[in-house]
């Protein structure tokens, strides 16, 4: 984005005596003075931007209200001149942004725009799909800069009352529970002004002919005011309503009632969860939302090229004395040598990888480590009977081939699939010397999921393994299921699968922590700690946390952290001499508060271990949900950068240390880079170490041979965190936390 030379914006405060609460009324009020003022104008609600100097450095002028004889005395006073560089800018370049994107035709959802003229309909999902931009601008490194990306608006075409009318059919007489249930978070989207609500309750105690008041204190039923307001008949007036609590930033307004939504005017946004496991549903979708770097580029060029042709827009543009340069911006990028996998006895075998960055094919010889599997429990039902031995002859045959010494399990065979059935049949057979529970389970149900995760979580503490019984039913398809189960039981006795050169000559402990909401508690989160235990970094050591809502940073950091290196230097007879942390899940505004409250307890912690011990360590906030995208450049042809691309200059921040890592290979569309943020560093580690440290970790996730968009710790912590958060609601034992029991 370009300002013109001696481009200066000046801000000034305005002060509206009486006080004016409406801020649709305080705009007004100003733009009716816009000969006093001047144009282009920008305001904000609090702040007045203008690009011309007013004469005076305080200016008054009187008006009166619209609806009412009040006269209204308006004061403006110069606070400050902005060069193109300001924060303070930022905020007025996306201000005249989102208007250039209404003077285009977008129509803003939630808080992106879409085109609703170029819709898409999906008729057989009852979907539709509405094309659109994320955007934002900001100072990067060396300059302003827009960041725009493709995105799509997934809308359901049935209305909410559809669905409550759909439950009630298929439920009964329990329909109104099971309506809360689904609906409960839910976000939903009013067609009358494309605004997004989270649903938080149903009240079937009212419908629209109920009454509330209006803001000058009359009185009118629901029905009549969407009558009055935008021309809407509502047809079924007995419906019940949503209920949505007011979102932070409108209780900040003063808006502290719950809003009350119609049904019949509400339509669902997103996919549901029996729409994301419907194969067909996400082919579908595919077509339009996976585009590849070509198609990318050229949506997001006809977009910034729109605004020269809108003769509004241009207009606008140049009131501004503001432009858009058409092309992208162009970066220069490294990429890492590509990792040798090892695997093998003290990794004496070697793979090397292809620019794919996988290994799948690759993996016939020996596991790194492997654990003999001598006492377990196979528990499946009649029904599954000749699945169960197809599948226990291919891991008897997989097995050794990845070093795995196997003995017979001991069998039980159920007559029903009863999930008291399944336990009942685990705690008979138990013994202190099993070392893995192995159910193949007829269907997928999370109740019974659940309930065996807990028993062999919480009451007796061993490692399980769930099979859905569809997965081994191919003869085609089994011995490749057995050898990713086979690897996978090995993990969670606590085997090893592989590992990458790590040349770090300090004894080295990595963490991931990651967070995941408790569908059983409302308001609480489950904390996921998993620090690495071996200089291989292939062994590790988990605990989790509780915490409540808004409290996305961990409070029980310092028992984790104790945990781990209490266990560590059991295991290697010292402590480690330096200690990476990259913590995921956390959002922009959280920044500062992991090195103010999340780094001191880690501090606190190394002194508690002991008053002499202070490793190097370093703080790493990694973000995975971003906007951001690269292509390169291939013969004039825009493709997926290679696994291991490092971006760390141009569109990095100027004032943090940050850098994009493109770690993984995608089959379609464009690829998702991760971003990190080294938030605190004494590591002693430079740059491009750090760099190539967070590449290798992303090759050690043992539940898929490639690599992975986060560093191996962060994943684990986030399936240990899922575990927790979906299933037990509790600690695991801590006998389980030197396995990967959760994978």
């Amino acid at each position: 984005m370009k300002a013109a030379d001696q481009w200066l914006l000046h801000q000034y405060s305005v002060d509206f005596s009486p006080v004016v609460d409406n801020p649709r009324a305080r705009h007004a009020l100003l733009r009716a003075h816009s000969e006093i003022l001047g144009t282009p104008m920008a305001f904000d609600g609090m702040m007045l931007f203008l690009l011309r100097r007013l004469d005076e450095p305080v200016t008054r002028f009187q008006t009166k209200r619209r609806d009412s004889d009040d006269i209204i005395t308006i004061t403006v006073a110069l606070k400050n001149a902005l060069p193109p560089t300001s924060p303070t800018c930022m905020q007025v370049y996306n201000i005249i942004f989102r208007k250039i994107l209404g003077l285009v035709g977008f129509e803003q959802i939630g808080r992106n725009y879409f085109n609703p003229n170029a819709k898409r309909e999906i008729q057989q999902h009852k979907i539709q799909l509405l094309p659109g931009f994320i955007t934002s601008i900001l100072q990067y490194e060396q300059e302003v800069l827009l960041m725009a990306d493709v995105s799509h608006k997934i809308l359901r075409t049935e209305t909410v009352l559809d669905m409550l009318a759909e439950i009630e059919q298929t439920k009964g007489a329990g329909w109104r529970d099971a309506a809360k249930r689904v609906l409960a978070g839910e976000i939903v989207l009013t067609k009358y002004n494309n605004k997004t609500y989270r649903v938080d309750d149903i009240d079937f105690n009212i419908n629209p002919m109920n009454t509330f008041d209006k803001l000058d204190g009359t009185k009118i039923t629901y029905a009549q005011y969407y009558r009055d307001a935008y021309g809407l008949n509502i047809s079924d007036l007995g419906q019940p309503l949503l209920v949505s609590n007011p979102k932070k930033r409108d209780q900040r307004r003063g808006m502290i009632d719950h809003i009350h939504l119609i049904p019949e005017l509400c339509t669902l946004t997103g996919l549901s969860e029996a729409m994301r496991s419907d194969f067909h549903v996400m082919k579908d979708l595919s077509v339009y939302t996976r585009i590849t770097p070509n198609v990318r580029m050229k949506e997001l060029t006809n977009f910034i090229g729109s605004f020269p042709r809108n003769q509004e827009a241009s207009t606008y543009l140049q009131k501004w004395q503001v432009s858009f340069e058409a092309q992208l911006v162009r970066i220069n990028a490294r990429i890492m040598d590509r990792e040798k996998i090892l695997t093998g006895h003290q990794g004496k075998n070697e793979i090397s990888l292809g620019e794919n960055a996988e290994w799948s094919r690759d993996l016939r010889k020996d596991l790194l480590s492997c654990i003999g599997l001598h006492n377990w429990l196979l528990i499946y039902t009649a029904r599954d009977s000749k699945n169960a031995m197809e599948f226990l002859n291919a891991f008897n045959t997989v097995a050794p081939r990845l070093g795995m010494e196997t003995r017979p399990p001991l069998i039980c065979e159920l007559r029903d699939d009863r999930t008291e059935s399944f336990i009942r049949a685990i705690r008979q057979n138990l013994s202190p010397q099993t070392q893995m529970v192995v159910c193949i389970l007829p269907t997928i149900r999370k109740d019974r999921y659940d309930a065996i995760k807990k028993f062999c979580c919480l009451e007796a503490p061993v490692p399980s393994q769930c099979i859905v019984g569809r997965t081994i039913n191919k003869k085609q398809t089994v011995m490749s299921v057995a050898t990713k189960i086979a690897m996978q039981i090995n993990c969670k006795m606590g085997g090893e699968l592989w590992t990458v050169l790590i040349p770090s000559k300090m004894l080295m402990m990595v963490v991931g922590i990651d967070s995941y909401h408790d569908s059983a508690t409302r308001g609480r989160s489950v904390g996921g700690f998993v620090a690495s235990m071996n200089h291989d970094l292939s062994r590790y050591f988990s605990r989790c946390t509780f915490q409540h809502t808004g409290q996305e940073l961990i409070d029980g950091l310092k028992v984790c952290m104790t945990s781990a290196l209490r266990k560590f230097k059991e295991i290697n007879g010292k402590l480690p001499e330096r200690v990476i942390i990259y913590r995921d899940g956390v959002g922009d505004g959280q920044l500062p508060a992991v090195v103010e409250y999340e780094l001191p307890q880690v501090i606190d912690t190394f002194r508690m271990i002991g008053t002499d011990y202070s490793p190097k360590c370093a703080v790493v906030v990694v973000k995975k949900r971003i906007n951001n995208r690269f292509c390169s450049l291939n013969q004039g042809n825009l493709v997926n950068p290679s696994p291991g691309t490092v971006i760390d200059s141009v569109v990095t921040k100027p004032d943090l240390y940050d850098f994009f890592l493109v770690s993984q290979s995608v089959r379609q569309g464009t690829v998702t880079p991760t971003s990190y943020n080294v938030d605190w560093d004494n590591s002693g580690l430079a740059p491009d170490s750090m760099q190539s440290l967070t590449y290798k970790l992303t090759h050690l996730y043992f539940n898929w041979p490639g690599t992975i968009r986060v560093p191996a710790p962060c994943l684990y912590a986030h399936k240990l965190s899922f575990l927790v958060g979906q299933s037990l609601h509790k600690e695991p034992r801590i006998e389980l936390a030197d396995r990967l029991f959760f994978l």
